[in-house]
């Protein structure tokens, strides 16, 4: 059994070269267990997880990062919120019949792949990029190569290990600010991790994947990190919201529906508010003098 929701950030000493590898089980699970989403769209959900995590690990910052498809098409949005924790959650939104062909063009139809980031200090950062490739790796491949001028390359994979979904990624990339050109050192990695398999991406430890496949180069291996699963949802936040509504709207919603039921698509918690519930919350809010009702 391999050691599942990490990530591994490693570098050639003979190259100019860095890469990382993460593997997703529990986090996996979590965001496609919420809702009862399709196979497409778990495989795309899977994807867009493993795109966030190797993307979050090339940030030099504290923030946060959010890697969303959007489009016209069958799946209309495909969203993943994480930070530099590696703390991830993520949704799908769909509707009618999926294409089984398997290509990103064909779930999303015509849309881009938009990526935010916004940094604790700093100024936000957006880009979006075309979806004219068939795979989400080779999408993100094309923005790497516009926005930061370095080769890379990525490998992610989804589907299922011991009767259980998984996902994993690696990530190719050269080092900037070279003077010389190392462009046969990249190929010749980029030729070793083509020969990756899924079932070794997806049952190995990773220490293990990464001997197999640079066994005769000199691989410096970090530290993992752990990557988990986690929502921001909370009775608090619910209760936010309906405190920016009118009372009375409130209390009508309760009285038409018996409840007021509030639902967080990323983790699938409910969040229930009754007549008491109501009265107590816009009592003790500020100015609640202006909510009473007469």
């Amino acid at each position: 059994m391999s050691n599942q929701d990490l990530l591994y950030r490693y570098l050639f000493e003979e190259y100019e070269v860095r890469g990382e590898l993460v593997q997703l089980d529990r986090t996996y699970r979590h965001i496609i267990d919420a809702q009862n989403y399709p196979v497409q769209v778990q495989h795309l959900l899977g994807e867009l997880l493993v795109a966030t995590s190797l993307l979050t690990a090339t940030l030099k910052f504290e923030g946060s990062i959010t890697v969303q498809l959007q489009g016209d098409g069958p799946v209309r949005l495909a969203v993943i919120n994480g930070d530099n924790n590696q703390q991830l959650r993520g949704v799908a939104r769909y509707e009618g019949e999926l294409p089984t062909d398997g290509k990103l063009q064909s779930l999303i139809g015509n849309g881009h792949l938009v990526i935010t980031i916004t940094p604790d200090q700093g100024e936000r950062y957006q880009g979006i990029i075309a979806l004219e490739a068939d795979t989400l790796a080779a999408c993100l491949e094309h923005y790497f190569a516009q926005s930061e001028q370095l080769a890379t390359r990525l490998w992610i994979r989804t589907g299922h290990h011991e009767g259980e979904p998984r996902a994993a990624g690696i990530l190719l990339q050269e080092l900037p600010a070279q003077s010389e050109d190392h462009s046969e050192d990249f190929d010749h990695l980029v030729q070793l991790t083509t020969t990756i398999k899924d079932e070794e991406l997806f049952g190995l430890d990773a220490e293990e994947i990464l001997y197999r496949l640079y066994h005769q180069d000199k691989v410096r291996v970090f530290d993992p990190q752990a990557i988990e699963f986690r929502c921001t949802c909370s009775r608090a936040r619910c209760e936010g919201a309906l405190l920016q509504i009118d009372k009375e709207e409130a209390v009508s919603m309760v009285q038409e529906l018996g409840k007021i039921d509030m639902h967080c698509d990323y983790c699938g918690a409910h969040y229930e508010f009754d007549g008491i519930d109501i009265e107590t919350l816009f009592s003790r809010a500020p100015g609640n003098d202006a909510n009473q009702l007469h």
